[in-house]
């Protein structure tokens, strides 16, 4: 790519926001990228065009903030396709306002890629160039760049305050048609703490006894709890889809040094520049620095002593579980938690725990009436997890029959369902 020139080429795209989303037109499927990426400008102004447009499909991850889409004056002319459900579109997909596309994040690119879910335009959010007139997809990687490669226009709002992430996520001005330019903090999520609840502390203690001296993946509570348990072991790896700042931590304390990464290898005498893998980030800034990889299975795999560490909502008595759903309510989505139980599953010395929310197991929800009853299908099926830990113990499922499955999965549920659920497993010929 010629140095020369491409400055002026990037100042003849300048626009404003309502001159950008002018590139979209009636009938497209619009990409956006999300997390803490989401181009919440574009979205804004591409939303005052509702009485233009009719029949424009948003395809995206989670997306943070409230959707400038589901306004009664703007429903008719757009709806969300999401591959995965956050919060701020949950009650839309549910009542039907909005559509949900089930499938696993790694399979995500080559979806685009086929043509089945083909891309008209993509809304991204970008760091400014770099002297060679590269930007950065920043915080929010994941499957962007898959969106960009099949997109026939890419709009890119340009923010000052997006940081430069190494890896495969970086654009050329001359990739993108229009440019609207920010600086405007991103958005953050501020996680739990571990350690207001002795629940979670327990719970991660033993996650962290499963995985000693193992790279360890996952987000959220659980995840939160078990990294700050991690704080007594030394040269660990990560590859992880998303991360929060309790792996900050560790990696500047020399807990993880990536020195032992086959993949992506650290220094061992620079640990806080460990190299550590991730897809995309939307917790703080001070861990803005760091996404990385992907979701791939057979790259996951190849990890050695992996550790998979996901939760779940219910969980039936067979091993069966529904992270996705609530009954037959979206709740979020496949996301890559099957990506990374199957991957650990398959990697030398490597193990998929799952790990549900300390209420599920205070209301039985560990091996939850409703889920075994219904027999629907879950997101995981038996054959995935390997391990269930809750704060009463460990249930180590691999290789058992459905009777022992079980009776492990009782002896660490809640004790005031125990008894109700052995009742329940001989109802079924499972005691």
């Amino acid at each position: 790519m010629a140095l020369d020139g491409w400055l002026d080429r990037y100042s003849l795209k300048l626009r404003t926001s309502a001159e950008a989303v002018a590139l979209v037109r009636s009938g497209q499927r619009v990409f956006i990228q999300g997390a803490s990426a989401t181009p919440t400008l574009l979205l804004s102004a591409l939303a005052e065009r509702a009485s233009e447009l009719v029949g424009v499909r948003l395809v995206h991850l989670h997306t943070e903030g409230a959707s400038p889409f589901l306004q009664p004056a703007v429903l008719s002319g757009f709806r969300h396709e999401a591959l995965f459900v956050g919060a701020n579109l949950r009650a839309a997909v549910n009542s039907g306002q909005a559509d949900y596309i089930p499938i696993f994040l790694s399979e995500v690119p080559r979806l685009f890629a086929s043509g089945l879910l083909p891309i008209d335009v993509a809304l991204i959010h970008v760091s400014p160039p770099d002297a060679h007139g590269f930007c950065s997809l920043g915080v929010s990687v994941d499957v962007t760049m898959a969106a960009i490669h099949q997109a026939r226009s890419v709009i890119a709002l340009v923010n000052a305050a997006m940081p430069r992430t190494h890896g495969a996520g970086f654009i050329h001005v001359d990739q993108i048609d229009a440019i609207v330019e920010v600086d405007t903090p991103l958005p953050e999520i501020r996680m739990p703490q571990p350690g207001r609840s002795r629940t979670p502390d327990r719970r991660a203690r033993r996650d962290a006894d499963r995985g000693r001296g193992d790279p360890a993946t996952g987000h959220g509570s659980i995840p939160n709890a078990v990294l700050a348990q991690l704080g007594g072991h030394r040269n660990l790896g990560l590859h992880t889809e998303m991360f929060s700042d309790g792996v900050i931590d560790l990696v500047e304390a020399g807990v993880i040094t990536g020195t032992r990464n086959p993949i992506h290898p650290g220094n061992r005498h620079h640990s806080r520049w460990a190299r550590s893998g991730c897809t995309t980030s939307s917790t703080t800034t001070r861990k803005w620095r760091w996404p990385r990889s992907h979701n791939d299975t057979s790259v996951i795999r190849r990890n050695h002593r992996m550790v998979a560490i996901n939760s779940a909502i219910e969980i039936d008595l067979t091993g069966q579980v529904c992270a996705a759903s609530i009954g037959d309510r979206v709740y979020s989505g496949f996301g890559g938690q099957t990506d990374f139980i199957r991957g650990a599953a398959l990697a030398d010395g490597g193990k998929a725990i799952i790990a549900p929310p300390p209420m599920a197991a205070e209301r039985g929800g560990l091996a939850h009436r409703r889920a075994a009853q219904r027999g629907r299908d879950g997101d995981a099926d038996q054959a995935h997890v390997h391990y269930v830990v809750t704060e009463y113990g460990i249930a180590h499922l691999y290789g058992k029959n459905l009777r022992e499955r079980a009776e492990a999965l009782i002896q660490i549920a809640h004790p005031s369902v125990r008894d109700e659920l052995r009742a329940f497993a001989r109802d079924r010929n499972r005691a």
